[in-house]
C-alpha cells in the first residue's frame, strides 16, 4: 500500500502539473471563451494581468483527475465534478459578475432587495456542486451534508485569499501538503493521489501568479479550494471533517468583518510567507 500511495502521489503531481501547464499554454493562444482581452484585468499595481490561469487550473486538474490511476470511480467522478462545477461557476462570475455586492452579506442583501447577483448564483451553484460531489463518495446523509459543505466552503474560502500574487496558491499548497503527507504516511493511495493533483497544478502555475502575469481568479481559486476540500472530505474521519469545516466557516465569517490582507501584513511569519517570491510590496499601491 505504501508503494501504491507513493506512485499515486507521483502520478498525481506529474499529471496535474503537465496538464495545467499544457492548458495554460493552449488558453493563452486561444482562450476557452472570447479572446485574450476578455480575460484581461488590472491588478493591484494597475498593471494588466490575465485570468486565464484559472481556466488552465480547472482544465488541467479535471483532466488529470479523469485519467490518474488509483482512484475509485466515485472519487474520480466527484473530483471532476467538484473542479469543473466550481471552476465553471467561478469563470461565470469572472466574466459576467458585478462588483457592487461582495461576500455573503452583500449577496444576501441584494437577494432581499430582489436582485439576483452573479455571486449569489455562484454560491448557490457551488453549494449544489459540493453536495453532488459528496453524494458520489458516500451514501450516509449526514456525511453528504458535512462533506458537501466542506467542498463548497473550501471553494469559497480559497477565493477570499486570491487578493495578492501567489497567495491563494500558497494557501492551497499549505492545506493540501499535509493531506498528501498523511496519505503517504498511512500508505493510502486514494488520499495521496487526490491531494497530489492540486499540488502539482498549483506548483506548475505558481511562477505565472508570483510573476504577476496571471491570477487564478474565481475560476481557479474556487476549483483549487473545492479539490482540497474534497481531498479532506474523502480521507478524514468525521471528527476531523467537522473540525475542518468549523475552521472554514469561522474564517469565512471573519472575512466579513476583517481584512485578511491587513492580518497577514501585521504578522511577521505570515507576511514573510505571503511575500515569498513576490516583487517588493513598496512598489505596489494599497489595495487590489
Amino acid at each position: 500500500m505504501a508503494r501504491r500511495a507513493l506512485l499515486g502521489a507521483l502520478a498525481g503531481v506529474l499529471l496535474g502539473a503537465v496538464a495545467a501547464r499544457a492548458a495554460y499554454a493552449a488558453f493563452t493562444r486561444r482562450p476557452p471563451v472570447g479572446d485574450v482581452e476578455t480575460w484581461s484585468r488590472t491588478n493591484h499595481r494597475g498593471e494588466p494581468i490575465t485570468l486565464l490561469e484559472g481556466p488552465a487550473f480547472v482544465a488541467g486538474t479535471a483532466a488529470a483527475a479523469a485519467v490518474v490511476p488509483g482512484l475509485p470511480a466515485g472519487v474520480r467522478a466527484a473530483a471532476v465534478l467538484a473542479v469543473a462545477g466550481s471552476g465553471g461557476l467561478g469563470a461565470y462570475d469572472d466574466l459576467y459578475g458585478a462588483t457592487s455586492s461582495k461576500g455573503f452579506r452583500g449577496h444576501l442583501s441584494a437577494l432581499a432587495k430582489g436582485e439576483v447577483t452573479s455571486g449569489a448564483v455562484k454560491l448557490l451553484g457551488i453549494g449544489v456542486t459540493g453536495l453532488a460531489a459528496a453524494a458520489l463518495t458516500t451514501r450516509r446523509p449526514a456525511d453528504i451534508v458535512v462533506n458537501g459543505a466542506l467542498v463548497a466552503g473550501a471553494a469559497n474560502l480559497a477565493n477570499l485569499f486570491d487578493l495578492r500574487p501567489g497567495r491563494a496558491v500558497k494557501v492551497g499548497l499549505l492545506t493540501a501538503a499535509p493531506l498528501l503527507a498523511a496519505g503517504l504516511r498511512r500508505g493510502d493511495p486514494v488520499q495521496a493521489t487526490l491531494a497530489a493533483l492540486p499540488v502539482g497544478a498549483a506548483v506548475a502555475l505558481l511562477p505565472e501568479d508570483l510573476g504577476e502575469r496571471a491570477m487564478l481568479g474565481d475560476a481557479g481559486a474556487n476549483a483549487l479550494g473545492a479539490l482540497v476540500g474534497l481531498a479532506a472530505a474523502v480521507t478524514l474521519g468525521r471528527p476531523g471533517r467537522v473540525a475542518v469545516l468549523g475552521t472554514v466557516v469561522a474564517l469565512t465569517a471573519a472575512s466579513e468583518r476583517i481584512s485578511f490582507t491587513k492580518v497577514i501584513a501585521g504578522n511577521p511569519v505570515l507576511d514573510r510567507i505571503d511575500m515569498l517570491g513576490r516583487r517588493p510590496v513598496e512598489q505596489a499601491p494599497a489595495g487590489r
